[in-house]
């Protein structure tokens, strides 16, 4: 008998491989294409929330302006705090400047006394004793810088308003717009190509 003969027809036969290698290998390759063909998850988006409602960012800056500004982490709170700080000095200079050229607005200095022509010295009045004035200079306090002085007072006024006024409309527009830089990115997608930029507010 030929060494190659086995008895079934004439040619040589091959085992399969044992039933467990099998096994093993579809437990391998299947997991990988259940992978392969199931639908991506969605991705959850998480909500980004400002720190202050809109209304409440109004009320605390018009109340101290760049208060809601600091919390909103804006760097436009700068201008508003050396704003008030630069205005209050000022109207607080101011009033006290209209107040001394109110007061003394009515005042006037001496310039020269009568001179009594027996003794050379200045006449005084019998009643009071007072020298008798013969001259007066008038006032350095005018009414037209008295006016001048009291419209500083209200330039002052009106600029602390108006700088609680756009605190508070900047507050207002920053807690609306708070995650804007987060919205504007850039993305690559598949068979999509998105370019955006940041837009610091």
């Amino acid at each position: 008998m030929r060494p190659d003969f086995v008895g079934l027809g004439g040619f040589d036969s091959h085992t399969f491989p044992p039933r467990a290698l099998l096994l093993a290998v579809w437990l391998c390759v299947m997991p990988l294409v259940a992978t392969a063909q199931a639908p991506a998850a969605p991705v959850a988006i998480t909500a980004v929330t400002t720190p202050l409602k809109p209304g409440r960012a109004f009320l605390q800056s018009l109340v101290i302006p760049g208060l809601a500004q600091a919390k909103l982490d804006r760097p436009a709170g700068i201008i508003f705090v050396a704003t008030e700080l630069l205005a209050l000095t000022m109207y607080a200079k101011s009033t006290y400047d209209y107040r001394t050229a109110r007061a003394f607005s009515r005042d006037s200095t001496p310039l020269r006394y009568t001179i009594d022509p027996t003794t050379g010295l200045p006449a005084t009045d019998p009643e009071s004793g007072a020298p008798v004035v013969a001259a007066w200079a008038a006032s350095r306090y005018t009414e037209g810088r008295v006016r001048a002085r009291r419209a500083h007072v209200e330039d002052w006024a009106a600029l602390l308003i108006f700088n609680h006024l756009i605190a508070g409309a900047d507050a207002f527009v920053a807690a609306q717009l708070w995650d804007l830089p987060g919205k504007v990115d850039f993305r690559i997608a598949p068979r999509v190509s998105r370019v955006g930029w940041q837009l610091p507010w």
